[in-house]
């Protein structure tokens, strides 16, 4: 018999993706499988599953953790070469004031503790300013104002688990009543534009894995998921966020640049044209 907490691989989706059983219904012969790294909510016949070996759960986990390092290696690089071309190293710098830096904040709801927990960690080991709170997607438009006015961030992010049915094709998908948690996500993203209606003052980017996309940016949504209708990675949308924190305020947002920097890319996210929320500032105070 299987139980929470099981991982597990689905043999008709040829294993493709690793899972964890998060949820149990014994009379259907059902199990709800949440992805291990992809932001994917699913449900499968106990006879689809398969348990994963010991083998498997660590080659696994090696090669998430090489794809996370090397995700965060590039970005970092790129940030680097950033303020080389800024001058950061100039002669006229290091003689006159010490600059400091105001990156973009981010207030992250999201429907997944634990992804939101591994998010938060990214966040502070890129530098930035981050408030996060774990929020059932159905209930992220309800509070969307309260954490609008108590936080006032400069990048919204709303994410959490999504998915299509597999049997919506061509004109079925873009029915939202084919996809689980789509049209939270865009009720969520309606309230936060009532709140704020500048598309560059509040930057925001909602979604999950195989979200309704075009209804997303309708919504008012800058940055979206899933053009493509795939799964996106848990940690999609803090390289996203990253890369518009880090964005000058006096420059558009390269659309391609931002979504290059997420480990999924241009199939699993996309956006319209959008103003950057990094400042400097000076001089940087001995206090």
């Amino acid at each position: 018999m299987w139980k929470v907490g099981d991982l597990v691989v689905r043999p008709s989706y040829g294993r493709d993706i690793c899972f964890m059983i998060v949820g149990l219904d014994i009379n259907a012969g059902m199990a709800i499988l949440k992805g291990l790294d992809l932001r994917l909510i699913a449900d499968a016949p106990f006879e689809d599953l398969a348990a994963l070996t010991e083998s498997d759960w660590k080659s696994y986990q090696v090669a998430q953790a090489k794809l996370e390092h090397e995700t965060l290696r590039l970005v970092q690089l790129r940030r680097q070469v950033e303020k080389d071309k800024l001058g950061y190293r100039s002669e006229k710098r290091k003689q006159g004031p010490d600059f400091f830096e105001l990156p973009g904040r981010v207030l992250h709801l999201d429907g997944d503790g634990a992804y939101l927990e591994k998010c938060l960690e990214v966040y502070r080991r890129l530098g930035i300013r981050a408030v996060g709170k774990n929020i059932p997607e159905a209930r992220m438009a309800d509070v969307m104002v309260q954490l609008l006015t108590e936080h006032d961030p400069d990048i919204l992010i709303i994410t959490g688990h999504d998915s299509v049915l597999r049997s919506a094709k061509g004109a079925d998908a873009l029915r939202l009543d084919n996809y689980r948690n789509s049209d939270h996500f865009i009720r969520a993203v309606r309230a936060a534009r009532k709140f704020e209606r500048s598309l560059d003052e509040l930057i925001i980017f909602a979604g999950a894995c195989q979200s309704h996309y075009e209804a997303l940016l309708e919504a008012g949504a800058n940055f979206a998921s899933s053009p493509e209708r795939i799964l996106i990675h848990a940690l999609d949308p803090v390289f996203l966020a990253e890369q518009i924190a880090y964005t000058p305020i006096n420059e558009t947002i390269d659309i391609f640049q931002v979504v290059k920097s997420t480990i999924t890319g241009t199939e699993g996210l996309g956006g319209i044209e959008s103003r950057g929320k990094y400042r400097i500032g000076l001089p940087r105070s001995r206090y």
